[in-house]
């Protein structure tokens, strides 16, 4: 029987990506073949795999769901991707799909590994819901209630998303802290008040810490009030930092909290799935004001032209104008790309789309092609 030939990313040494070809078999009973018609490509966590900085440590640990390869290279890696299933699963044909998939122009999967999108949620929009997901996990480790004073330290795409669930509680003051001006009007956008590292309000009830800097993790500190919990959602790979627990931390009785999407909350653990929580995340992306941060798509051709600047783009610095002042980076894919293979073709070969985390401190980038939720999952992204 002949099969489908696809393309995907891959990360093949520091520095380098490739879109490589590989053979897609058709669809098994409970399988569903994907044609992907968007992506998102995590910024923070994706760059440390690109520069090849993924600890050994974390091998085990850092793979995405469908992951292709091994780290430190070469990897298939990724974990947004929207498409429409064509063939495979009767009752889940044709229907736009969320699945945790490197980027991929076409693939084959576990029906049980998709989630239909929801009707009133745009495709486009859809491939922020790992982000979501994540920041679903981190208000329930955070625990803050209606009334409180919260700070996000971080104006990525994950702190926005923290802020935007923070912001629908009653009566809640919700301030996204951050060193980049431009980041107020994302804020805004998002319902949540905005402050540099300077006039930020102190003596928070909770506070969320997403940049992924030291300097960060010490305002973070410096906001949150007496006995408040720190939710620390930024993972630094390799990298060593210096956290200031002198002076008053201990008299202050601070909580610094590990948040990690990888496992479900212990406070929704006994009772939520992944896959219940993944649903909810998408469930949650119903706003229109999401679409404040997603940037244009790129072409998914023209990702390995462009991925360096994407990771390598200073946070603070102005968006680039691929960014267009928003936190995600789209790519997108023709039809025409996937033709049939002969059966007799040799052994699949991997290809790329891509997934987000957030290009200042955690922006997604979006992919758009046209043509299972396992267990474990990488570092907040």
């Amino acid at each position: 029987m002949a099969k489908m030939q696809g393309k995907a990313l891959w990360y093949v040494g520091p520095g380098r990506v490739e879109l490589q070809e590989e053979a897609i078999a058709a669809p098994e009973p409970g399988q569903v073949q994907v044609r992907a018609l968007f992506g998102a490509i995590s910024r923070g966590t994706e760059r440390l795999v690109h520069a090849g900085r993924v600890p050994e440590s974390e091998y085990d640990r850092m793979r995405a769901p469908f992951m292709g390869g091994t780290f430190p290279f070469p990897v298939k890696y990724g974990y947004a991707t929207v498409g429409r299933v064509e063939a495979g699963a009767a009752e889940l044909r044709q229907r736009i799909v969320f699945s945790l998939h490197p980027h991929q122009s076409l693939f084959t999967l576990s029906a049980q590994a998709v989630l239909p999108v929801p009707e009133d949620v745009p495709p486009p929009r859809a491939v922020l819901a790992a982000n979501m997901e994540t920041a679903l996990n981190a208000v329930w480790d955070g625990a803050p209630g209606p009334a409180d004073r919260i700070a996000v330290v971080g104006g990525g795409l994950v702190g926005l998303l923290v802020a935007y669930l923070c912001a629908r509680l009653p009566g809640a003051e919700v301030t996204v802290v951050d060193i980049a001006a431009t980041r107020a009007k994302l804020a805004h956008a998002v319902g949540a008040r905005f402050a540099a590292p300077d006039g930020a309000p102190r003596d928070c009830d909770v506070v969320f810490h997403a940049s992924g800097t030291a300097g960060g993790l010490a305002t973070a500190l410096r906001l949150a009030g007496e006995e408040a919990p720190i939710v620390e959602l930024s993972w630094y790979g390799s990298g060593d930092v210096a956290a200031p627990l002198g002076e008053a931390f201990h008299s202050r009785r601070l909580r610094l909290i590990s948040s990690q999407v990888g496992t479900v909350a212990p406070s929704h653990r006994s009772r939520w799935t992944h896959q219940r929580r993944l649903a909810a995340a998408l469930a949650l992306l119903n706003e229109p004001a999401l679409d404040a941060l997603l940037a244009p798509a790129m072409a998914f051709e023209e990702l390995p032209a462009k991925l360096p600047a994407v990771f390598g783009s200073d946070s603070n610095a102005r968006p680039r104008r691929c960014m267009v002042r928003r936190l995600s980076f789209a790519w997108h894919f023709s039809p025409t790309n996937s033709t049939p293979m002969a059966s007799s073709s040799t052994s699949p070969v991997p290809t790329t789309c891509s997934r987000k985390r957030s290009p200042r401190s955690t922006i997604a980038t979006s992919t758009s092609c046209r043509s299972s939720r396992a267990p474990t999952r990488p570092p907040n992204s």
